[in-house]
Order: C-alpha cells, then sequence, then structure tokens
C-alpha cells in the first residue's frame, strides 16, 4: 500500500500542482494525529513545532486532501467542521456524547449491506456513508442523575 505522501505527490503531479513543503507538513502533522481535529487545533499543533504555515495554506492544503481521499469532513453539529484522515482505515461510525462532546468510533459490519440496499432500493450510486450516534456517555449519565 503506497503511503499518504505517495498518494498526494501523486495527485498533485496528476494536476499539474506545485509541490510545497508546507502541504507536506500539513499532511504529514494530520497523519500523525490519530484523532478527529479542526483546523485551529492543526495550525497550534503546526506552530508548537515550529512550522510556519498560515490558516489559509492549511484550508488550501486540506481541499487537496479530501480531494485526492486522505481525509474526510466530519460535521459534530458544534458550529465548524472537523476532519479525520481515512486513508488506510476502514469505514467506522462515531458516537457522540450531547453533553462532554466525547466522539468514540466504532466499526458496523452491517453498513456495507444496509449501503447496498440504499442504492438499490432508491437507484442510488452511494459516494459516502457516515453514521453518527448521539447520545449520552455514562459519566455524563451519572452527573445528570446526580443533580
Amino acid at each position: 500500500m503506497k503511503s499518504e505522501l505517495e498518494i498526494f505527490r501523486e495527485y498533485i503531479r496528476q494536476r499539474g500542482l506545485r509541490r510545497t513543503p508546507e502541504r507536506e507538513e500539513i499532511l504529514q502533522q494530520i497523519f500523525e494525529t490519530h484523532e478527529h481535529f479542526d483546523v485551529d487545533g492543526l495550525y497550534l499543533r503546526l506552530k508548537q513545532k515550529g512550522a510556519k504555515v498560515s490558516k489559509a495554506s492549511i484550508y488550501r492544503a486540506l481541499r487537496l486532501f479530501l480531494d485526492c481521499g486522505l481525509i474526510r469532513e466530519v460535521d459534530f453539529s458544534d458550529g465548524h467542521w472537523h476532519y479525520e484522515y481515512i486513508y488506510g482505515h476502514g469505514p467506522h461510525c462515531h458516537l457522540r456524547c450531547l453533553s462532554c462532546g466525547q466522539i468514540v468510533e466504532f466499526e458496523e459490519p452491517g453498513l456495507p449491506l444496509l449501503q447496498e440496499r440504499l442504492a438499490r432500493q432508491y437507484g442510488y450510486r452511494i459516494a459516502d456513508l457516515q453514521l453518527e450516534v448521539k447520545g449520552y456517555c455514562s459519566p455524563c449519565q451519572a452527573e445528570q442523575q446526580d443533580d
């Protein structure tokens, strides 16, 4: 399997775009982060490492990473987009606590069958399937009972 950097370099070359160290540094930081991230958090991590990148550069790079299938956007309904890398990872879903915001990733083996059934039933060619289950984690449930 090709590395994320190889995939990105191939994507850049095929589109005649410029290869920059900033884009590759941003990509490397994303793949070192094994959690969901937003632009502000990514920017802070890069700055702490001494990177000389702007938020505008991050936004432009994220669009390229999205387009070449390395990451995807995740909307946790908190007013801004979050991202996660998906290259090299199987499909997964999210449990999100409505109180503390904790996110738990899980795999559901029945999702591919559901996707196939929906495609057949409604005549769709499904490009992406994201499942988010919202509720309250155990600590938040206990805290609510104490109130």
